[in-house]
């Protein structure tokens, strides 16, 4: 179930140097102090877009201070977030171990805590590059349901894309969806079925929403992992995707 803290991404299929990475506490509207990782591009007035990735159910822990990295190295500037600062405190080390008590605190996070961190997030990806960097949500499992979720919510993000979502944490919002959405689509996802998750993208169609959806056939839960070659050209493809749409969200605001 979601990504392993000792696993890792796979390379983006363009690359070039970081100028700076670490990690870091953010502190949300309501006073929550929370863990983060960040990393920039080395050229980082050339953004056009960035990200804020909204890790697994495991929450900051290695994997995506790595795929923070990955992003850099691919032109976006990238902050992830962890879930659990108002139950759980800032992590001691920065990220989460693999034997951190996990299911005790996802219980207790909310919409309004996620949205509050996630905007804690945008703020800060803004400090660090400029004041109108349009921002794009990538989130994986748990967090790939709250990605999707923002496309019918009220934050500043300008699109949404998520691996392994489920519906039903997206709720009432996929029917007032409009922001450009990919959905990334594990084939043999154990978790939750392909045809909910096409079920879901039709009815954020119906609101509005540009809902682009992607189903790497037999592929499982957690596929986006450099340890799986087997997998490597759906990797590839879930890069590509994710690319163009942040290329897109860079245009639209260019424009």
């Amino acid at each position: 179930m979601c990504h392993d803290p000792a696993s890792r991404p796979p390379a983006p299929p363009r690359t070039g140097e970081v100028g700076g990475s670490g990690l870091t506490t953010l502190t949300a509207a309501d006073g929550t102090r929370l863990s983060a990782a960040w990393a920039l591009p080395a050229d980082v007035g050339a953004a056009g877009a960035g990200v804020v990735v909204l890790p697994d159910i495991r929450g900051l822990h290695p994997y995506y201070v790595a795929l923070t990295e990955r992003f850099a190295e691919a032109g976006l500037p990238a902050v992830a977030i962890d879930w659990f600062g108002r139950t759980a405190g800032v992590a001691a080390t920065g990220t989460r171990d693999a034997d951190f008590d996990w299911q005790t605190h996802i219980p207790q996070t909310t919409p309004a805590g996620i949205d509050a961190d996630l905007s804690a997030a945008v703020a800060e990806l803004r400090a660090r590059t400029r004041p109108d960097l349009p921002v794009l949500t990538v989130g994986f499992c748990f967090g790939g349901s709250h990605s999707w979720r923002q496309a019918g919510g009220d934050l500043d993000v300008a699109a949404c894309a998520g691996f392994y979502g489920r519906p039903a944490m997206v709720g009432d919002a996929a029917v007032r969806a409009t922001r450009p959405t990919l959905m990334l689509i594990a084939g043999a996802d154990a978790v939750t079925p392909v045809e909910e998750q096409l079920a879901l993208a039709e009815t954020m169609r119906s609101g509005g929403a540009d809902v682009e959806t992607a189903v790497y056939d037999g592929a499982p839960h957690s596929f986006f992992d450099r340890a799986a070659p087997e997998w490597g050209e759906a990797c590839q493809d879930a890069w590509r995707r994710i690319l163009a749409l942040a290329d897109r969200v860079a245009a639209g605001a260019a424009r």
